[in-house]
């Protein structure tokens, strides 16, 4: 056992000096951005998904560019004032705020004919944009948003949010995948499909939900589905993702250590290839 975890890290430190130094800027929201915030998640996580990248490909040197909350609209009307630096390799992981915000998703037209940023097609062409003129060279990664269970804030509960189960505003967050993906095929470029990946798919983001039966008021732990409609009251319930219930995802929506590695292993296969 000693000899294999020898050659392992034998390995890592091999490749690190044989392989040129590649830098990485991470585009993206609240997901991206805890990967230097652990603190922000009530120390629920241990790392994110860049640094767990840069432990197997220590040639890889990240700059976090995640902001908490944003959307790629956001993202796009802030593109010029984000400091975004000329790099190897760019990923984009956004869309879990455009449809819980009701932005619209609209069409591949709004990305060919660059309409500007009304739509999540046009969104991402100004961000593709701005990269490219970065970098023409640049390896462009597109990452979906996650599929989401009902969030509940770890320091707010009053925070909180249906999950992808149901549309919001006549919209389903797999529409939002799904531009990501024809996106990725116009452009030619690497798309690592989160929303479709089972590991990852909402039965298995929390382990329950625990809420109060409707029936007799005491507290039951509800696996997905049958959280689904079961009334939450943030002023008076209990944080209804307890340790024990931290899956995928530590509160239904930012993935847990386990979940950011499921991440990270699909990123290095990908970004060992660069």
């Amino acid at each position: 056992m000693k000899k294999i975890f020898f050659l392992a890290a034998l390995t890592i430190v091999i490749t690190s000096f044989t392989h040129k130094d590649i830098t990485w800027v991470a585009i993206g929201d609240s997901i991206t951005y805890l990967n230097e915030h652990p603190n922000e998640t009530g120390n629920r996580i241990t790392k994110g998904y860049m640094t767990m990248v840069a432990e197997k490909l220590p040639y890889i040197h990240y700059t976090n560019q995640g902001h908490n909350g944003w959307t790629s609209g956001g993202i796009a009307d802030a593109i010029d004032k984000l400091g975004l630096e000329k790099a190897d390799v760019y990923s984009i992981f956004l869309g879990t705020n455009d449809w819980w915000q009701g932005r619209p998703v609209g069409t591949l037209a709004d990305y060919e004919n660059n309409t500007g940023n009304k739509t999540v097609y046009g969104s991402f062409r100004i961000i593709i944009n701005k990269l490219r003129s970065l970098n023409s060279g640049a390896k462009i990664i597109l990452i979906t948003p996650m599929q989401r269970a009902d969030f509940v804030y770890v320091a707010d509960m009053k925070n909180n949010a249906y999950g992808s189960y149901k549309p919001k505003n006549g919209q389903t967050l797999e529409q939002f995948a799904d531009a990501v993906k024809a996106i990725g095929r116009y452009e030619h470029v690497t798309v690592v499909d989160l929303y479709h990946t089972k590991s990852l798919a909402l039965p298995n983001l929390v382990k329950y939900k625990r809420l109060r039966d409707p029936q007799t008021g005491e507290y039951k732990n509800y696996p997905y589905p049958h959280f689904i409609n079961i009334p939450f009251d943030p002023s008076k319930d209990e944080y209804p993702y307890p340790v024990d219930a931290i899956n995928m995802t530590y509160d239904g929506l930012h993935p847990s250590d386990k979940g950011f590695a499921v991440i990270a292993d699909m990123l290095v296969k990908v970004m060992k290839k660069f």
